[in-house]
């Protein structure tokens, strides 16, 4: 890909690749044929789907759930074990139809290219299928092909292409033979054709130079096919690891103290076990997922679809969004903002100029004719067409002969330069008609100031004629009338998202092949102050290091080519968490690179089936609802975590003391899982409770260090109480085996199940209002845990009825708990939470 062919002429490279005007022999395309092996271009490298399956139970959290799964059926406790294989298998479906998304974008790319080519071989014509093109092919070209490899021009009449996939450029593009240099950005490069574009009007032959996967837009597909971890895949894969370290080690050392106190070896390993398990946070795929599927559907009844549920918790996180200007800021159409002189003013006769030539000329359609046809105005001046000049890609200009009732006229419009060649007179402001000469130099400054400012700009001249005989001839000695300004402008509401996305703390890129003038001029309409540009020239001589350092401080990246799109995704990805918006071929990668993928209605397929959002209504301020869904989404995971984490830890760290000290186990493996039973089911509705406001007006982001110290200071303070409770049970109410093991427990499920309400909130429990089923269940679960010792089956869990002084004293410690633990959450989210 690095090879810039388009700096040599046709005769370099039919030199090169063996090939004639007159194209390959056909002993020559057989033999290239056979050195490639006949494969289909594009071939999804995806594993078979039972493999693929298989391999969503690699990661740390799956391991440790599979080695709950086999300690929960040692113990014989067939609901926990239901319970675990349900979450195992609905995770690992969930990863698995996620990772078949790749292999999606590389099909709808493949039925996009499944077309045919006319070629010439040993001089004759053939119509030869996309798969069968070689490099040195000589391929023929007229309006309406789609261009089936990356080609050099060998010879060409009035060939204008669609290149708006590639490069963001809404207007056809004007392609002919010659050489440009090796810099030449990709929109520039007029004697260069790219697989994947098409013709708008005019025939070429033309000399393929690369094929199949070799192409630009193949390289584009072998990105596609990548599969990019998120952030927060990589927060899951790093958290599985570190728990997965802390669990083994603990499990592992309370093992040998129990052996070494002579404790039964099968017992001692099925207590550790169990521990193990208590500390795997088996719950958090169904909370993410519930939570996710909940944010899914919400945001489809705002016409969003998710198509990756993930992508919801990643928006949460996301601090930065890159966009397109094409199609995604802007409407990608067009709209006539003036109608001005020579001097900028606006101009009734340049209006009704423009009026005439566009709603009479029956030529080339397009969308500059389309918009001033909807013009109005005030006249009853009655015209008759006499002829017509159509619209020529080398005179860039159409011209209309009409009969008015006074006279004859020739109006031209068209390209400001070409214009102005024919121009030897200029309309002045108050009518009167004047030499051009002294004027040129002040109409060339201003329609350098009109592209400053973002629009484009056309002209239009008119002359009387006498003749009804209409000629190019005629175009000639014309008066200049003046401008007709154009935009592609900004979507309604496109300018609210991005304040409401600032006050969000995302910041905002525009990333586009357009033109720097234009593209700095769209990014102050859409309010950024004094935006820093940085080119797709720069960018290709920046080394990566200074990349990363460089795009953080640009506003606007233009005129860049489809890979440096990926290139300075992958670059803001070492400082923030990204989300891009894109619309085009050329934004595919992009959109894949991203942390988050968004595509917009009027997308073209492949962006659309890449993009982990498709917004299917113009009010991108739907934008700001899905981040703030991610944000609660990510704000509950994270409750969650902090909970299984903290308490857990302290828990596991109790019974490392406990085991040194008692004579028996502290808890019953069984116990130890009812545990986890208990609390599961409230713990589930975490995914649904109330989110403060002050944890959506910032980015979520995971932070393994905050969870460690989390871990370690509420660890410490769980351990606290739980010796006070050991203390207390053990030393000072003497109780034997069976009631202290009721109390632990007792003690233990209370302060996992109200710790939920201390933990889910940053400011003091009493200030935020928990969700209706989080205390719902959690009240019945306190209800069941107190009452269980006292049910008729609660020796079979090894329970004993709890004298009233001890149920007393174990309700105390729980009291103060929850009160130090509040005073302790505050102090700790002030001092340790940054993000």
């Amino acid at each position: 890909m690095e090879n810039p062919f388009w700096q040599f002429d046709t005769g370099y490279w039919f030199q090169q690749l063996n090939s004639s005007e007159k194209g390959l022999s056909q002993d020559t395309v057989n033999r290239l044929l056979l050195q490639k092996g006949n494969q289909p271009i594009y071939k999804p490298h995806l594993k078979k789907e039972i493999i693929l399956f298989l391999s969503q139970f690699r990661s740390p959290l799956m391991l440790l759930l599979i080695g709950a799964v086999i300690i929960s059926a040692f113990v014989g406790d067939p609901s926990d074990v239901f319970i675990i294989l349900f979450i195992l298998l609905s995770t690992g479906t969930l990863s698995f139809f996620q990772e078949k998304n790749a292999g999606k974008v590389v099909k709808k790319l493949q039925s996009m290219l499944s077309i045919k080519a006319t070629t010439l071989r040993d001089g004759q014509i053939s119509e030869t299928d996309q798969e069968q093109i070689v490099k040195g092919d000589v391929i023929l070209l007229r309006a309406g092909n789609m261009l089936p490899a990356d080609c050099l021009i060998i010879e060409a009449n009035e060939l204008y292409v669609n290149e708006a996939s590639l490069t963001g450029e809404s207007y056809p593009a004007k392609k002919e033979p010659g050489i440009t240099t090796a810099q030449t950005p990709l929109a520039q490069r007029s004697n260069c054709l790219w697989q994947g574009t098409n013709i708008i009007s005019g025939n070429a032959k033309a000399l393929v130079i690369r094929a199949g996967k070799d192409t630009l837009f193949g390289h584009i597909i072998s990105s596609a096919s990548q599969t990019v971890e998120t952030s927060f895949e990589k927060g899951i894969k790093d958290f599985g690891y570190f728990l997965m370290r802390i669990t083994l080690a603990l499990a592992i050392f309370i093992l040998l103290v129990n052996l070494i106190g002579h404790k039964g070896v099968i017992e001692s390993a099925l207590f550790a076990l169990a521990l193990a398990v208590g500390m795997a946070p088996e719950l958090l795929p169904a909370i993410t997922t519930i939570s996710m599927s909940k944010g899914a559907k919400r945001l489809l009844d705002e016409k969003v679809i998710v198509k990756k549920l993930n992508s919801i918790q990643n928006l949460g996180e996301v601090n930065l969004l890159c966009t397109d200007k094409t199609g995604t800021i802007t409407e990608g159409t067009i709209r006539v903002t003036g109608l001005t002189n020579g001097w900028g003013m606006e101009s009734e006769w340049v209006k009704q100029l423009a009026y005439w030539n566009a709603s009479l000329e029956s030529g080339y359609s397009n969308p500059i004719d389309e918009a001033l046809k909807q013009l109005t105005f005030n006249t009853k001046l009655s015209v008759q067409k006499i002829g017509e000049i159509p619209y020529g890609f080398i005179r860039k200009r159409l011209s209309i002969a009409i009969r008015t009732e006074k006279e004859k006229i020739l109006i031209s419009k068209g390209a400001f330069g070409q214009l102005l060649g024919i121009c030897t007179k200029i309309n002045l402001p108050g009518g009167n008609i004047e030499d051009i000469a002294t004027y040129r130099e002040d109409l060339k400054k201003r329609f350098v100031q009109f592209g400053t400012d973002g629009l484009r700009a056309i002209s239009i001249c008119y002359k009387p004629i006498e003749t009804d005989i209409i000629s190019k001839e005629l175009e000639s000695d014309m008066i200049f009338a003046g401008f007709i300004l154009m935009n592609d402008p900004v979507k309604p509401g496109i300018i609210e998202t991005i304040s409401e996305l600032q006050q969000l703390k995302v910041a905002l890129k525009v990333i586009t092949g357009d033109n720097e003038n234009i593209a700095k001029s769209i990014g102050v309409q859409i309010g950024l102050k004094q935006p820093v540009v940085m080119t797709g020239k720069e960018i290709s001589v920046t080394s990566p290091e200074a990349l990363v350092q460089k795009v953080k401080k640009a506003h606007i990246f233009a005129e860049v080519e489809p890979q440096q799109k990926e290139r300075i995704i992958l670059a803001l990805k070492r400082s923030y968490t990204v989300a891009y918006m894109g619309d085009g071929i050329n934004d595919v990668s992009a959109i894949n690179a991203a942390d988050v993928g968004i595509s917009v209605e009027n997308a073209v397929d492949a962006a659309r089936e890449a993009a982990d959002f498709v917004l299917m209504q113009k009010d991108l301020m739907v934008l700001k609802k899905g981040i703030q869904e991610g944000r609660k989404t990510f704000a509950n995971t994270m409750k969650y975590l902090y909970i299984s984490t903290g308490s857990t830890f302290g828990n596991m760290s109790s019974m490392v003391a406990a085991s040194f000290l008692l004579p028996f186990l502290p808890l019953l493996p069984k116990q130890i899982l009812l545990i986890n039973f208990l609390t599961d089911f409230p713990f589930l509705s975490v995914s649904a409770d109330n989110v403060d406001e002050e944890q959506i007006k910032r980015p979520g982001k995971w932070d393994l260090k905050l969870i460690r110290n989390y871990m370690m200071i509420f660890g410490i303070h769980s351990s606290i109480f739980d010796i006070l409770t050991f203390c207390t049970l053990y030393l000072i109410l003497k109780t034997k085996e069976s009631a202290f093991q009721t109390g632990w427990f007792v003690e233990s499920v209370l302060t996992e199940l109200l710790i939920v309400f201390i933990i889910r909130t940053h400011k003091s429990f009493h200030k935020s209002k928990p969700g209706r089923y989080l205390f719902i269940l959690s009240i019945i679960a306190v209800i069941v845990t107190i009452a269980l010792p006292y049910l008729p089956f609660a020796h079979e869990i090894g329970f004993t009825p709890l004298p009233i002084v001890s149920l007393a004293a174990v309700l105390t410690i729980v009291v103060v708990y929850c009160i130090t633990a509040d005073i302790l959450k505050v102090w700790f989210f002030k001092r340790f939470h940054t993000a």
